[in-house]
């Protein structure tokens, strides 16, 4: 009788470096099915997607605002998986964070702009940890999965918003569905003019560097990374494990809060409900695509930027529905998670 094992195998490291190029080849080798169902041609529509972004200043510079909050709750995924702790509830503390910034901003009119813009910095991250801590403490005192707490509470806020702007918020003139304006001086400046590119790029950037600070060069990344391999093992080392998960999981959700602020400070200027189109849930695409890797992370956002952007463009130019680049995004998630199970994994077939 034949029997099948799955196994745990060990890849060389550089193999895990190539699994992104990989699944990016696959993941357009799969769509391009879809594409030429949609009655175009596969090459051109890539070339749409891929090339004619960064063809010009304009969209160039867009790419750039579009990978802003990408970086940012990029980063709060990978901050978190690496200790384990599977959050994925980024999408609903970056709405944690734009609530934060939509009450303060028309607070601050008269505190100089360096400081306003502080004052919405420290909220939105501060706003971030508050969502985030109910299921932190939930997993590290009951071990509830923290899966299905922080997926939940992304519909309860969005719930939330949706009351505050049909509510106490909305805007008494035009009875529109959206928070006041925050004041001008609270606004995060443009780092390029005639764009809309803000300085919340830098603060993105910013955060990537963190990441890779804390992960390769401070005890408690190595606590982190520790933990996210094995937590008994970990705890067997005398690592804190529920002190390094509470950390990781508080500061994924700070940072996922700062995605929030820079929406609201950089691009819309008030809260309204579809300030985001998914980007938290879009961070776990980035940091599984990323490797859970700082600089990883970088690219992977910076790619899926310039894929949302050049989905509008392939949308223009060819008449295919500007949703084919979520459907991209998604095909991208499932195969590089297929291409990891397989390379940390071997089926073997014995006889018994």
């Amino acid at each position: 009788m034949t029997a099948i094992k799955i196994e745990r195998a060990a890849a060389p490291v550089w193999m895990r470096f190539l699994i992104p190029v990989v699944a990016i080849l696959v993941t357009f080798v799969l769509t391009s099915f879809l594409i030429i169902w949609a009655g175009a041609n596969p090459l051109e529509a890539y070339h749409y997607f891929l090339i004619a972004p960064l063809s010009n200043r304009v969209s160039a510079l867009e790419v750039l605002v579009k990978s802003t909050p990408l970086l940012l709750t990029g980063t709060a995924v990978a901050f978190a998986f690496s200790a384990g702790y599977w959050n994925i509830g980024a999408e609903g503390q970056l709405y944690a964070g734009a609530i934060a910034a939509a009450w303060l901003g028309p607070l601050l009119g008269e505190v100089p702009p360096v400081i306003a813009i502080l004052v919405m910095l420290v909220g939105g991250f501060g706003a971030g940890v508050l969502w985030a801590l109910g299921p932190a403490l939930l997993k590290v005192k009951l071990a509830i999965d923290e899966v299905v707490t922080t997926l939940l509470l992304n519909s309860v806020i969005v719930f939330l918003v949706s009351y505050l702007l049909n509510g106490p918020w909305r805007d008494p003139i035009s009875m529109w569905p959206q928070s006041p304006e925050i004041a001008p001086n609270a606004m995060l400046p443009k780092l390029v003019p005639y764009s809309r590119l803000h300085l919340g790029f830098v603060v993105a950037v910013l955060g990537i560097l963190f990441l890779w600070f804390v992960l390769s060069r401070t005890a408690l990344g190595l606590k982190m990374r520790a933990v996210g391999l094995g937590r008994e093992a970990a705890r067997f080392a005398g690592v804190k494990v529920d002190q390094t998960m509470l950390t990781a999981a508080l500061v994924s959700g700070g940072i996922a809060g700062l995605a929030g602020v820079t929406e609201v400070a950089g691009i819309h200027f008030h809260l309204i409900e579809a300030i985001s189109p998914g980007y938290g849930y879009t961070g776990i695409i980035i940091a599984t695509l990323g490797g859970l890797n700082a600089f990883g992370v970088g690219l992977a956002a910076l790619f899926i930027g310039l894929i949302s952007t050049g989905a509008q463009t392939v949308s223009r130019a060819l008449g295919v529905p500007v949703y084919l680049g979520d459907v991209v995004q998604a095909t991208l998630l499932l195969v590089t998670l297929a291409m990891f199970l397989l390379l940390n994994y071997r089926i073997r077939f014995s006889s018994d």
